[in-house]
């Protein structure tokens, strides 16, 4: 499993078609300049104001090999209910099936809508993404996931998270208290606005062709499955 740099892809996509699973949706909205207004659901999304920068930027690293031919792009809140249950129950499958064998990457992108310890714990990842630890930051945050709003995710257990990975906390705490990565988290942000989503977890299968194939909600294995074979 290889933590590659961040995927950068300046081709703009002319005509993207997008195929639309709706299940479990988390679909609340916070404050603090991260706002997302709800928006209509579309099924077309032309080329006015969709590039493959929106769906790769601003994102995290890449978990996988860089050259693995289908990248698969979670739009996800650390707080939400069902990106946990995709993360407790469905990505293992994946990055086993797929990631380690070399056919899909994947790249997680913040999209924060339940609440302010969803920025705090995006911050806590890109932080710990300074020190080549971003993924096991991620995984921590939803390894200790117990609902929404609740405290789980606040200041001090985003402390004791980043110490029981072994980050060096004087960088970490700097970072934080510096708000280093507010600009890529608002960016991430803003593309989820631009592909007009309202709810997590979103996902976008990209092939080889630039074809986009969109699921939302905590889809079962079979799903992705499906759609990762008939890609490859």
């Amino acid at each position: 499993m290889i933590h590659a740099p961040s995927l950068a892809i300046g081709a703009i996509i002319a005509s993207i078609t997008i195929t639309l699973v709706i299940f479990g949706f988390n679909g609340s909205f916070n404050e603090q300049g991260l706002s997302i207004e709800p928006t209509p659901k579309i099924e077309q999304i032309g080329p006015a104001k969709i590039t493959m920068n929106t769906f790769v930027s601003n994102g995290s690293p890449i978990l996988g090999e860089h050259d693995a031919p289908i990248t698969l792009v979670e739009f996800g809140d650390y707080q939400c209910h069902y990106c946990n249950v995709f993360f407790q129950s469905i990505e293992e499958d994946i990055v086993k099936n797929y990631v380690e064998t070399g056919k899909v990457k994947i790249i997680f992108k913040d999209y924060n809508i339940i609440g302010p310890d969803s920025i705090k714990a995006s911050h806590g990842a890109h932080c710990a993404n300074e020190q080549g630890e971003f993924w096991k930051y991620h995984d921590t945050l939803y390894s200790n996931w117990t609902g929404e709003n609740n405290g789980w995710a606040s200041s001090e257990n985003l402390e004791i998270f980043a110490k029981e990975i072994g980050l060096d906390m004087d960088n970490w705490s700097e970072c934080m208290i510096k708000g280093t990565h507010s600009q890529i988290i608002l960016n991430s942000n803003n593309d989820a606005r631009a592909l007009e989503l309202t709810g997590t977890p979103a996902f976008f299968v990209i092939n080889s062709d630039g074809k986009v194939t969109k699921l939302f909600g905590a889809q079962p294995f079979e799903v992705f499955k499906k759609i990762f074979d008939s890609e490859s």
